[in-house]
């Protein structure tokens, strides 16, 4: 991880653990290419965790917008999530 990931990373801690009592619901939203493969590889990201997944797909259908709203321990949880579905190629996260 590059040393700007880094700080985004420290600073989104940062901002989690001031903005809830945890565990708390967080929304989660991505935006990946209209492949049903990468938009399947986010959705089993959260497979088993009891959460609420919408998609929408862009006018011109090139994109999908994957919405995810699902209950996390603690800040920690949800940068290592980021961190993991970082690794599908062209993810883009909110």
């Amino acid at each position: 991880m590059d040393k700007k990931s880094e700080e985004f990373y420290a600073r989104l801690k940062e901002e989690l653990a001031g903005s809830a009592e945890w565990p708390a619901e967080y929304l989660f939203k991505f935006i990946v290419q209209s492949d049903p493969a990468k938009v399947q590889q986010v959705e089993d990201a959260f497979n088993n965790m009891g959460a609420v997944i919408e998609t929408t797909q862009s006018k011109t259908g090139k994109y999908t917008s994957v919405s995810i709203n699902v209950k996390m321990e603690g800040p920690q949880s949800v940068i290592d999530k980021y961190i993991a579905l970082s690794e599908i190629e062209g993810i883009i996260s909110l």
